[in-house]
């Protein structure tokens, strides 16, 4: 797959929780598209090198994604540039360089600078050079893995996928391991607007995404109404 990173920046008026779901928007539109979400940076308020739409400051973004449809790239590019509360965007494409430094970066292995060794400095003055104290390990926190955008499973909208977010599914994985009866009492508990969805195909469908069987996913559900299995009595009552 090739690798990419799309930096953009949100307009600052913009309140915290609408600067965020912007910036999930495109997250979630990246997944629909297949992509890998390899790291999503959030760099905060940034001061502009110039004006920009009146605005002196903006909120900076950027992911890091892996994708082989590069023809969505086009549509991403459209849909950013008509986007107002974007003030800039720059989508490029990463030779192995370019990842090995954005890998070496998270890792903070960028940025330092390294000393003259103390030992070369004696050797420079004939002094002898002591034993190097063994340099301590370096600790590597793993960054978290990205939710998966559970509303690409037929019958689970934005609501929904917050319920069940609320609740530590966030992946198909997740979802793909639980009993539909299990997905009921989940959504009962979150009020009576949401206790008359049926999700009974929604770990079957859950497990082709973790999978990775987008293809075949895609054909059952358009066999699907709502997320639901359509009988030939339904259809006979719709008929």
């Amino acid at each position: 797959m090739r690798n990419y990173e799309v930096t953009f920046i949100v307009d600052p008026v913009l309140s915290g929780d609408e600067i965020k779901a912007t910036a999930q928007k495109y997250v979630d539109q990246l997944q629909e598209s297949g992509a890998s979400i390899v790291h999503v940076d959030e760099m905060g308020l940034r001061q502009l090198a110039y004006e920009i739409n009146k605005r002196h400051s903006g909120y900076y973004y950027c992911v890091e994604f892996q994708s082989d449809a590069t023809a969505y790239l086009t549509s991403l590019e459209l849909n950013m540039r008509r986007d107002e509360r974007l003030l800039r965007f720059l989508t490029i494409a990463l030779d192995k360089y370019g990842v090995k430094y954005n890998a070496d970066k998270r890792e903070g292995l960028i940025g330092k600078t390294k000393k003259k060794s103390k030992a070369t400095a004696d050797l420079n003055t004939g002094a002898a050079a002591p034993v190097a104290a063994a340099p301590k390990p370096k600790i590597v926190k793993a960054q978290p893995p990205q939710p998966d955008n559970l509303k690409r499973i037929e019958g689970i909208g934005p609501k929904i996928a917050e319920v069940l977010k609320a609740a530590n599914v966030d992946s198909f994985v997740k979802l793909a391991a639980m009993t539909p009866d299990q997905i009921k009492d989940l959504l009962n508990a979150a009020g009576d607007r949401f206790s008359f969805q049926d999700p009974t195909t929604w770990p079957a469908q859950s497990e082709m995404a973790a999978q990775g069987e987008w293809d075949k996913l895609k054909k059952w559900q358009d066999e699907l109404k709502g997320g639901k299995v359509v009988t030939a009595a339904s259809k006979d009552e719709e008929e």
